[in-house]
């Protein structure tokens, strides 16, 4: 070989040396860039156990329907409200294959251990679990509860979705149908399982969406995932400029703004149920109804409440939410005229507070939902196809009206 063609060879040789070892370092500072981000979450509350439930081994499978997609996951189990120290005895994760029925679980470890203790008021993250969840899928965390007095249960108690409670340790069956696990019995409710986080890359981030039982999708389809924020984790895993952005959905029927009824206020519980989860970078905020519906009850009135106070309560949510870098989307209260506690009174404050969401500028950006699903003749009303019946509530329609009229551009910037 020529030194001018040996020479060109080896210079080509080490560029091709020079790119491997380049695009080894990229990939490893891509993986370094990773991060943790929940792709599914809910807001527990507290639920008191007089009927002495988990005193017997139990297992149970809860069934979440993710948003973002991973290779690697993480759970978050809560004991928040617990006055005990709560016991596991083994967790795992897998799909599900059909009705409660699961490819074989991954363990779920601990530090490294099958088992962990969680403190009264505390949570504990797992370590990470090699599972390849695709994005909108559902996924089973199978719990085993040894035996054991809880006082109080941390749990969210309107799933909308069908998880499964057996007697016993049964962490290694695949099926929980009742044929081959006699005396199964359904759950609507999440007990202990605060959330499902993915490692994903760098520019993934996930949405909270704080809210009541409108968010929450209380009278949308059982087990069908219709609620609004479900219908905006498909349009946004449909838009490629957006199909790394999660949902977390932390609606609590009946909750408030300003007091405690269902679940702690919105203010008191903004740390654990916002600040708290990984990867956030936006927040939209769908509260208050309660608060005005309650407050101007005609039949009875009670945790008195005014524009002003309401507005000072969203302003404290969206201080506290800037200080931690997260943007604040305002969505408008969905009309309520014919509701049991609707009153002219309070449709003044609902329209005030919707006129402050919308033209205070205090938002990083605004949702109308009183726009998408008021009626055209009478916009204090939801429309007729849209509601199911109370006056209040959407229907799947509804809910779908709800998600499809976000505007996704607000999680491009």
């Amino acid at each position: 070989m020529a030194p001018t063609t040996r020479r060109t060879a080896l210079l080509f040789l080490a560029s091709l040396l020079l790119i491997a070892s380049l695009s080894a370092k990229i990939a490893k500072a891509a993986k370094a860039d990773a991060h943790w981000v929940g792709t599914w979450s809910t807001a527990p509350v507290s639920t008191n156990n007089g009927n002495g439930r988990f005193s017997e081994d139990t297992t149970l499978r809860e069934i979440v329907h993710v948003s973002l997609g991973g290779s690697s996951v993480r759970i978050v189990l809560s004991n928040a409200f617990g006055t005990d120290t709560l016991k596991i005895g083994g967790a795992n994760v897998g799909l599900v294959t059909s009705g409660n029925a699961v490819k074989t679980g991954a363990p779920a470890l601990f530090h490294g251990q099958l088992t962990v203790e969680i403190p009264a008021g505390a949570e504990v993250v797992s370590d990470p679990i090699a599972v390849n969840l695709p994005a909108l899928t559902d996924l089973a965390v199978t719990l085993f509860i040894p035996g054991q007095t809880i006082t109080t249960i941390t749990q969210h108690n309107f799933a909308d979705q069908t998880s499964y409670e057996l007697p016993g340790n049964r962490l290694a069956e695949t099926d929980f149908s009742g044929t081959t696990a006699p005396g199964t019995t359904p759950l609507t409710s999440w007990p202990f399982l605060k959330a499902v986080e993915v490692l994903a890359p760098a520019d993934a981030a996930a949405i909270v969406c704080l809210g009541d039982s409108i968010t929450d999708g209380s009278h949308s389809t059982l087990d069908k995932n219709l609620r609004w924020p479900d219908v905006l984790a498909s349009r946004l895993q449909a838009n490629r400029k957006t199909a790394r952005m999660a949902v977390l959905n932390e609606g609590i029927g009946g909750n408030r703004l300003l007091h405690d009824v269902a679940g702690p206020n919105a203010l008191a519980r903004f740390d654990r149920d916002v600040l708290d989860q990984n990867g956030v970078k936006y927040l939209i905020i769908l509260e208050g109804i309660n608060d005005i519906g309650h407050a101007y009850d005609p039949a009875k009135p009670y945790d008195v409440i005014t524009a002003e106070q309401l507005e000072l309560a969203l302003t404290q949510l969206i201080d506290r939410a800037h200080a931690h870098g997260i943007k604040v989307i305002g969505a408008t209260l969905t009309p309520y005229a014919g509701a049991k506690y609707q009153s002219a009174e309070g449709e003044k404050v609902r329209e005030a507070e919707n006129d402050f969401i919308l033209h205070s500028g205090k938002f990083d950006g605004v949702i109308d939902f009183a726009k998408a699903t008021a009626d055209p003749v009478d916009p204090a009303r939801i429309a007729s196809p849209l509601e199911c019946g109370d006056h209040l509530h959407p229907n799947d329609s509804g809910y779908q009206m709800m998600g499809a009229s976000v505007d996704l551009n607000l999680f491009k910037k």
